[in-house]
């Protein structure tokens, strides 16, 4: 197995992203952490781990809050002798398609600020738990607005150029730990919103201006403007993550995985 007695804490793990990874993890041998602000959502995916075999612990904590995410980090090192994954999958939600003339201050920065805070937050919480003789690896989470030139997505577009030079910097102060740092690109996700992701409510106002739903809208709109003219599956993003998780992506780090279907090729 990938994984195999490796220990992962992944928040935001009861949504679709960070639920679809923590089944894949468990799948491959690791001791699942998933921690988010839902205990109901959490539980529904340690149970799905649980009845598959695998080794799970749910705990509830805000992400926002540095004393309590250092806390669980801490509380996990020492359950489980250190953490040697992380992915922060926390979601953050946000404006997509007003222009600089109608956007607020508060919904440009509410991106930037949510996700970033977060990311720092976690980063700094598991990395002093990982690397030396343990191999570690944090995985980060942007989107194609990282790359985009186009209307609309000015606070989202920042935010995702911000996660992947986060994760471009990180990974080079702590590459003398042995610590690994691989961001993943994903592009909105096909099959998300119909596992309850955040994106059903965020693309629903630009769907039904269309007269869409938000699946015609995913799978008629964005996907067009894919090579692949398809999105990514959570399936994929998961599998994706376990490699690159793994040992046999050792030797990568300070780059970002590009999963959009080919939105952008770079």
């Amino acid at each position: 197995m990938l994984l195999e007695k490796k220990n992962a804490v992944i928040y935001g793990g009861g949504g679709a992203i960070g639920g679809a990874v923590a089944r894949v993890f468990a799948r491959e041998g690791a001791r699942v952490f998933i921690a988010g602000r839902t205990q109901a959502k959490l539980d529904a995916v340690a149970r799905d781990i649980a009845a598959a075999g695998g080794t799970v612990e749910t705990a509830e904590v805000d992400v926002l809050d540095q004393l309590e995410v250092e806390r669980h980090a801490e509380a996990v090192a020492a359950t489980a002798g250190g953490i040697d994954i992380a992915l922060n999958a926390v979601s953050v939600m946000h404006d997509q398609g007003t222009l600089l003339g109608e956007l607020s201050l508060e919904e440009f920065m509410r991106p930037i600020d949510g996700f970033l805070r977060a990311l720092f937050i976690t980063s700094k919480a598991v990395a002093r738990h990982m690397g030396r003789e343990r191999p570690g690896v944090i995985l980060t989470l942007s989107e194609p607005g990282a790359k985009l030139a186009i209307g609309g997505i000015l606070g989202h577009g920042v935010s995702s150029a911000g996660k992947e030079a986060f994760s471009r910097l990180l990974a080079a102060e702590l590459a003398p730990g042995n610590v690994r740092v691989v961001g993943i690109r994903p592009h909105a996700v096909v099959d998300a919103p119909a596992a309850g992701s955040y994106t059903n409510d965020l693309f629903r106002p630009t769907a039904a201006a269309a007269g869409h739903s938000v699946q015609e809208f995913l799978e008629g709109g964005l996907a067009q403007g894919t090579l692949l003219k398809r999105l990514p599956t959570l399936s994929e993003i998961a599998e994706t993550a376990a490699f690159l998780a793994s040992e046999r992506a050792g030797a990568m780090t300070g780059t970002v995985v590009n999963l959009s279907g080919g939105a952008l090729v770079d």
